[in-house]
């Protein structure tokens, strides 16, 4: 290590040291000039150790751009100003002189006393506006006595200093301000072409890459006459002129009527413009920033096909929403669940058949939901609902001009569910021509949108759903028997709601609830009387029906009674009931007495055993818990 030999602070050559200082550091630059700086102050002053810092506001830390400390120097230095000879200068803004016992003065800083400081010299380097940037000191390991001379040689390197690191800030705004241009201009949709007086391209943003086909290389250093048409061109120079006449005034124009413009693979395209003039370093240069007005076309009926998309797909989840769950536990409608649950996890397609009103699109949404399709599209497609000349478009799609009134392209269900569920409601109405067109997507997975020679493949799982009995439908040959065959994988049979049993119940329970909470009504519980009724008419519209009943019944009730309509005629009477005339119509207390007649039989044949396999409330095919109810309500006793 080399040895330092230390002399008196006040016994040095001011000329020397200034000159030493200047010569180091005359041809250094940033981070070379201030490791300069350091190495000669602390040689000119005869100190251990000197460095130039900046400040970093957020944190109050001083980060060194140079520490010389001895006979090296330390690289990557950084402290918290806090509780060191540094804060009061940073604070201040003063220069600080510390001739000796900087360590009892700072017993805070560890630095000092692992370095032996004794004495201190620190002042602000600070901007024109008097911000503070950082600071310039000095420290030895011997008192430093006061020195009027040595302070003013200080400041006038800490000037220097400060001159330097407000240039290296400078610089740093400048480069990223370019930056932000930079980025600014890469990023814009619009082509910006710049060029010289000569016509010769000097610069493009990605934008004129893509608008014009061609890479950057195409177009630097060449004439852009090329990539317009001629009448473009006599317009372009026309207007460079004309810019050129009107320097002191005009700057820009609006170019009117727009650019017809060529691609550099022959494509062409009309553009929207504007010219625009600068100078630099006495040069004229142009720059022209165009829009392809036919990509804001095709833009425009992107947004008009997708908001078409958008109000289909906000139906389908409004739809969604207006579904209750699937409420039973009767027999039949737990063997139809227990279906659900087998095929759910699989891709297989399932055909659900069931009178109408049943509900076989909620089983088809359930289907969906417990697949591992379930985060994908659900969607739906009528086939009775659409007409025929419109429901191949509708499926499959068409191209602009396909059929008269195609305006615009438009994708078809299949693409919409593309990796989720299609459901295919009412399929026995599909027409028979386009059957085969559905019946190559279920075996290939692919089609061609209407109007189109090009194939699209798709992955979807169908589901389908019938009031018909297709089996009968194709023996009629009203539908294809091949496509039957290929729906027909894992049918699910939804049971009418007449077959469901004490299910009505629970639907005209759960009914009452939802409309009594939408019109803002309190509904009574439903007497034994309402379920009565409800349990002995036909249902042919199912649980669609049972639903218009209870909500027309709900927006009659004023009492708080549910007012039920339902038609007497069509009403059947239990097989237990007395021979009576066919135009015969039963009072409710006729009811009342042939239901108390049917549940004694019951329990006399049980002998008055009321659960169990052969207790009563088997006979009757009703819950334990609700036929003693009625009997008690009944007033049944044994004799």
């Amino acid at each position: 290590m080399t040895t330092i030999i230390q002399q008196p602070l006040q016994e040095f050559d001011e000329n020397t040291a200034i000159r030493a200082i200047l010569e180091g550091t005359a041809g250094a630059t940033g981070e070379l000039f201030f490791r300069s700086l350091v190495k000669n102050l602390c040689s000119a002053l005869h100190t251990h150790g000197a460095w130039v810092t900046e400040y970093l506001t957020d944190s109050r830390r001083l980060r060194a751009f140079a520490f010389w400390l001895g006979d090296h120097y330390v690289d990557e230095y950084e402290y918290d100003i806090a509780g060191t000879p540094c804060e009061p200068v940073i604070d201040d803004h003063c220069l600080i002189h510390i001739p000796k016992n900087v360590i009892n003065l700072f017993p805070r800083d560890p630095d000092l006393t692992a370095i032996g400081a004794v004495s201190y010299l620190g002042i602000p380097l600070e901007a024109t506006d008097g911000t503070i940037l950082g600071h310039l000191a000095v420290l030895d390991i011997r008192p430093m006595p006061d020195n009027p001379r040595t302070i003013s040689l200080f400041k006038i390197f800490a000037a220097r200093a400060a001159a330097e690191l407000q240039r290296i800030h400078a610089e740093e705004e400048i480069r990223q301000r370019e930056v932000k241009l930079t980025n600014i201009i890469n990023s814009a949709m619009d082509a910006i072409i710049e060029f010289d007086a000569n016509r010769i391209i000097t610069h493009c943003n990605p934008a004129t890459e893509r608008i014009f086909h061609c890479k950057f290389v195409d177009l630097y250093g060449r004439s852009f006459e090329k990539y317009f048409t001629e009448e473009s061109n006599e317009k372009i120079v026309s207007l460079m002129k004309n810019l050129d006449m009107h320097r002191k005034t005009t700057q820009h124009m609006w170019i009117a009527g727009g650019l017809n413009a060529c691609c550099y693979d022959g494509d062409h395209f009309t553009a929207e413009a504007t010219i625009s003039r600068y100078m630099i370093e006495g040069n004229s240069y142009f720059s022209l920033i165009l829009r392809n007005v036919n990509d804001r076309i095709e833009a425009e009926q992107r947004i008009q096909s997708l908001t078409s998309e958008t109000e289909y797909l906000r139906e389908e989840i409004k739809a969604i929403h207006n579904f209750d769950e699937i409420i039973g536990r009767s027999e039949p409608m737990l063997h139809a669940l227990r279906d659900v649950a087998q095929v759910a996890p699989t891709d297989s397609t399932v055909l659900i058949s069931g009178e109408t009103g049943t509900g076989k699109e909620l089983f088809a949404r359930a289907i969906h939901a417990e697949s591992k399709r379930s985060d994908k599209p659900f969607i739906k497609v009528n086939c009775a609902a659409i007409p025929a000349s419109l429901i191949e478009s509708e499926l499959f799609g068409h191209e602009k001009g396909a059929f008269t009134g195609a305006t615009t392209k438009r994708e078809g269900r299949f693409t919409l569910a593309h990796k989720g569920t299609l459901f295919l409601d009412e399929i026995g109405e599909l027409p028979v021509e386009l059957q085969v067109k559905l019946l190559r997507v279920l075996q290939e997975g692919e089609f061609e949108p209407v109007g189109s020679s090009h194939t699209c493949k798709v992955d979807v799982r169908i589901i389908a759903a019938t009031n018909k009995d297709l089996y009968t439908e194709v023996k009629e040959n009203k539908f294809r028997e091949d496509l039957y065959y290929r729906l027909h994988v894992y049918p699910i049979n939804v049971p009418p709601l007449r077959e469901r049993g004490d299910d009505i119940a629970l639907l005209a329970g759960s009914f009452v609830k939802k409309y009594s909470r939408k019109f803002g009504k309190k509904i009574n519980p439903l007497s034994l009387e309402i379920f009565s009724k409800l349990k002995a008419y036909r249902w042919p519209g199912n649980v669609r029906e049972l639903q218009n009943i209870i909500e027309r019944g709900v927006i009659k009730s004023n009492n708080g009674t549910l007012q039920l309509d339902i038609p007497i005629s069509t009403v059947s009477r239990p097989k237990i009931i007395r021979e009576s005339s066919d135009d015969e119509i039963l009072t409710v207390q006729a009811l009342e007495d042939l239901e108390r007649t049917n549940i004694l039989r019951a329990l006399e044949k049980s002998g008055w055993k009321i659960a169990g396999r052969d207790g009563a409330a088997a006979i009757l095919a009703m819950p334990p818990t609700t036929l003693s109810s009625r009997i008690k309500v009944l007033g049944l006793k044994r004799k």
